[in-house]
């Protein structure tokens, strides 16, 4: 109970942050001076006679109260999975929620209007009762920074003022999924400035009286997923605008905060330390899955990492050309062979925000001197796009030079031959060893927001058209840079059979590199007002630090 109450005609206030003192001697309770009318004639406050009875009862009631605020006084105003993780203040999302605001605002969105927001739903597993786990809407976590599901959330454009709107759960709540929170609870422990039941939700906005309500509707341009629009009944009462919201928030998204920075740098730092316990333990005769198990499971015990980011790829031998290997009709089930390359990709998530990093290596600790050129071809072209990022570089430029990097490379080993660079490129050459994109925005989601907000269009060009962002690098903006050399047979056989391709393979040197799969090298990297921070910078990279690492730690 946080309002202010009181027991009868007592008078007795006890409002939610009094310290507890202040609740047993708030007004001097125990002369009852606050609980009854002192009697009729009695002009001596000190001589008053009272009411036994009312004063049991006023007392039965602070104490409740003082039971409240024993549970409430340390409520964490804070995200902390355990001892050791990281500590996000609510102050992160209050700061999200005043930036689109801001925003807003400045693009003069009418005064009055109100954005309205639908958390994640608890949903079952097709027509049976277990629970999937539940993982919040990813927009309504960088606004709120709520973990629970069923949840509403508005703000008030003009102030920022935020409420929450909570499910009104049963009783047989607490029997079968633990205590039930009150209002009061949620209010400090997301640090918004009032809290609801969410079939309350009609009566509060129309106290609040928008000039809109401002919902969100439209496009993901990765999975190409609409957007659920928020509804509940009685929304028809208000006027709903669903093409001012989207675009902004997303836009909003893709700059991180000073705070929003620190969560990736520590998702990064535990993620690259997972990766190093999976290279000690890794050898052939292992299963892929073994190195999916303890990545998980180091991030979760040392990172109280409950969840990663995406599918685990533990990928061996000629499924490393397999670009999303691992899913479930390939779930990580081979067995390492003497002499396979790894390729590990895998991240972290923390409060919702993910690492997507991937670690290649050798099973048995020492390259071959084919995987040594594959894995220093591709290293060059990370370190070359790390060495141009900076804000207002182009990202498909970038595409390029890693593109350009790896086919000068080929030429000069010989896999390429009888044309330019520029010739093959015209040709596509590079989109036969590198067919994804060089990166992706990420934060949130692995494949973060906004690539395609205010951005030019996508380019239908082989390879390149997999880029999910087409925008000029900014300050704040966290982007993966995951250049791949991949002998992939699909792909292989395909450019055998186009002759302005063909003409370009040295057919014999190629087959030499089928069946190891391929090597990709991914870091997250933020960009900064000069260049650019590797995130995850602690991770042996060059092969010299990889073959040293493997062979001391085994």
């Amino acid at each position: 109970v946080v309002s202010t109450q009181s027991t009868g005609s007592s008078g007795i206030n006890a409002e939610y942050g009094d310290t507890l003192e202040n609740c047993v001697c708030r007004k001097g309770y125990r002369t009852c001076l606050d609980i009854e009318r002192p009697s009729e004639g009695c002009k001596d406050k000190n001589k008053v006679r009272y009411n036994t009875k009312e004063c049991n009862e006023a007392e039965e009631y602070l104490s409740r109260r003082c039971n409240v605020m024993r549970k409430t006084k340390d409520i964490p105003d804070y995200y902390q999975m355990g001892p050791g993780t990281l500590k996000i203040p609510n102050s992160l999302f209050k700061d999200n929620r005043k930036r689109i605001c801001d925003r807003l605002v400045s693009n003069n969105v009418p005064r009055g209007a109100v954005m309205l927001f639908e958390g994640g739903k608890q949903e079952q597993q097709y027509d049976t009762d277990r629970d999937i786990e539940f993982q919040q809407e990813s927009y309504f976590m960088w606004l709120f920074g709520v973990m629970e599901a069923d949840f509403l959330g508005a703000i008030d454009v003009d102030n920022s003022e935020s409420i929450l709107f909570m499910p009104r759960l049963p009783a047989s709540y607490a029997v079968w999924m633990g205590e039930l929170k009150t209002p009061e609870y949620f209010k400090k422990r997301y640090g918004v400035d009032r809290v609801h039941y969410t079939d309350e939700i009609v009566t509060i906005l129309n106290q609040l009286r928008p000039s809109a309500l401002l919902v969100m509707d439209g496009l993901n341009s990765d999975s190409k997923s609409h957007f659920q629009t928020p509804s509940f009944e009685g929304m028809d009462q208000f006027k709903v605008d669903t093409t001012t919201l989207y675009n902004e928030i997303a836009d909003c998204r893709v700059q991180k905060s000073p705070g929003e920075m620190e969560i990736m740098r520590y998702v990064n730092e535990v993620s690259c330390e997972a990766h190093k316990e999976v290279m000690k333990m890794m050898k052939p005769g292992r299963m892929e899955y073994e190195g999916e198990a303890t990545f998980k499971h180091y991030a979760y015990m040392k990172g109280g990492m409950r969840f990663v980011g995406y599918t685990c790829i533990c990928a061996s031998g000629n499924n490393a050309a397999v670009l999303h290997y691992g899913h479930a009709a390939e779930p990580n089930d081979k067995r390492v062979n003497d002499g396979d390359m790894l390729l590990f990709d895998m991240g972290a998530e923390y409060a919702g925000y993910t690492a997507d990093i991937t670690a290649s290596f050798p099973a048995n600790g020492r390259f071959t001197d084919n995987q040594k050129f594959v894995y220093n071809t591709c290293l060059k072209a990370n370190k070359a796009v790390q060495a141009a990022m900076r804000p207002g570089v182009g990202w498909p430029d970038m595409h390029r030079l890693a593109e350009r990097t790896i086919v000068e490379e080929f030429i000069q080993e010989g896999l390429l031959v009888n044309g330019t660079v520029e010739e093959m490129t015209e040709a596509f050459m590079g989109a036969i060893f590198m067919p994804h994109g060089l990166g992706h925005l990420i934060g949130l989601d692995v494949h973060d927001v906004g690539g395609y907000v205010n951005a030019p269009p996508r380019i239908q060009e082989p390879g390149i058209k997999y880029l999910r962002t087409t925008r000029d690098l900014e300050e704040g903006m966290v982007i993966t840079v995951e250049p791949g050399v991949y002998f992939g047979d699909a792909l292989i056989e395909a450019a055998y059979a186009n002759p302005e391709q063909a003409k370009f393979m040295n057919k014999d040197r190629i087959e030499q590199f089928r069946g190891m799969g391929g090597v990709r090298i991914e870091d997250g990297v933020a960009v900064t007002a000069n260049g650019s921070e590797l995130l995850s910078h602690n991770l042996p990279r060059t092969v010299e630090e990889v073959e040293e690492f493997m062979n001391r730690s085994n």
